[in-house]
């Protein structure tokens, strides 16, 4: 089954990947139009068993992970279940994986062997730490990724405080999101030449790249840069405020929009300030300015405050939780919400895709497969015949839902 819709519309896509950074990279295909098939092992991806939360006895995690795609479940160690992969492969256009280093190889998987089977294939490995360099064997967790990224150095309330991991796991969603960036590119360039290629990134170098800004101080000043809390390392005000009844970001960086600010809030006098006169001068008196901003916007609400700060236009916002921002009208209107049917949980909501195309648009068309829901289908389409799907079936080479 060949998608209809979406620029990535043709793209065969062969996913052997589980729990989160390669299937984010195969939703992320998978809404942009590419027939994203799912391999899972007989037990199913372990973010199945990833409850609670479940709906209707369905983990809620996978289905947020696994949408748009098919699935189909082999047993890798039983030869007929080989042989079909092997089949997949061949013209397939792009296979995801993110096992242990040494894994395809030891089934006969690897690069080099399928590249010359399939020289348009885009062979793209997604690991802890990449596959080459001193750490190439090591297994990747998000968590260990953003330790050594430097990410908990400077994520916390200040200095001298423990380290704190960014709540969402950041390393393996952005390892998703640059191997679909890095195999778009390279399709782009197979569709020009011809051939394929191996795309190789990591939840390290994912998590590095989030460090841009900190690294570019550390590079100038050869000083390590200290968590800020909500605020800015290079800008200020430019983080939350307390208001007297939740929190409110604003954006107050440059000089226009800082003294937007002191008219919203009637605090003129702070220009005046010499501690406060310029970003500069802000940055080295931060705390006072916290402190002494802290005051004013405690005074009123934050839908108070909100809405005259949008008449002043200056960049504002209120610190939404997740229940809110789901019920946000501009993610509503971005269809960032929006629902699914499952076969067994029933209309299900999960998140839109984050790229909008004029001419090609993504589109969320189907909830994540049950245990091989698509394995027959899948073979039928690949040639075999009823009979030898029903025979792989007895002998558990292949899983069908």
């Amino acid at each position: 089954m060949t998608a209809s819709f979406g620029p990535l519309a043709g793209m065969k896509v062969i996913e052997l990947a589980h729990i989160m950074a390669g299937p984010v990279c195969g939703l992320m295909l998978a809404d942009m139009g590419a027939d994203v098939i799912k391999v899972e092992k007989p037990t199913g991806d372990d973010s199945r068993r990833f409850v609670p939360p479940e709906i209707e006895g369905q983990s809620a995690a996978y289905m947020m992970m696994n949408r748009n795609k098919r699935g189909i479940a082999l047993n890798l160690k039983d030869p007929a279940a080989l042989e079909v992969l092997h089949k997949l492969l061949l013209d397939a256009d792009v296979v995801i994986e993110n096992y242990r280093l040494g894994t395809m190889e030891r089934l006969g998987l690897g690069y080099d062997v399928l590249s010359k089977l399939n020289p348009r294939l885009i062979y793209c490995e997604i690991s802890g730490f990449g596959r080459t360099g001193p750490y190439a064997a090591r297994g990747g967790f998000d968590l260990i990724a953003q330790g050594m990224s430097g990410l908990m150095s400077i994520t916390g309330e200040g200095p001298d405080r423990p380290p704190v991991k960014v709540a969402a796991p950041i390393s393996d969603v952005n390892a998703g999101i640059l191997a679909a960036m890095g195999i778009s590119a390279a399709y782009a360039n197979m569709l020009k030449t011809g051939r394929g290629q191996k795309v190789d990134t990591s939840l390290f170098e994912a998590a590095i790249v989030q460090t841009y800004w900190q690294s570019a101080i550390a590079f100038a000043t050869g000083e390590n840069p200290k968590p800020l809390g909500s605020a800015h390392p290079l800008n200020a005000p430019y983080q939350s405020f307390e208001t007297s009844d939740g929190w409110i970001n604003v954006g107050a960086a440059n000089q226009s929009n800082w003294l937007r600010f002191l008219n919203v809030i009637s605090a003129p006098e702070l220009d005046a300030d010499p501690r406060f006169s310029s970003n500069l001068q802000r940055m080295k008196n931060l705390p006072e300015l916290v402190r002494i901003l802290d005051g004013f916007l405690k005074q009123d609400t934050t839908a108070n405050w909100l809405s005259k700060m949008e008449e002043a236009k200056l960049p504002a916002g209120p610190v939404l939780d997740i229940l809110e921002m789901h019920q946000d009208p501009q993610a509503l209107a971005r269809e960032m919400i929006v629902e699914v049917d499952h076969p067994k949980a029933g209309q299900v909501k999960t998140l839109g895709h984050p790229v909008k195309f004029s001419e090609t648009p993504a589109r969320i068309t189907q909830a994540a497969p049950v245990l091989g829901q698509h394995t027959r289908e899948v073979l039928v389409e690949m040639g075999y015949e009823t009979a030898d799907i029903e025979s792989l079936i007895r002998s558990e080479a292949v899983i069908a839902a």
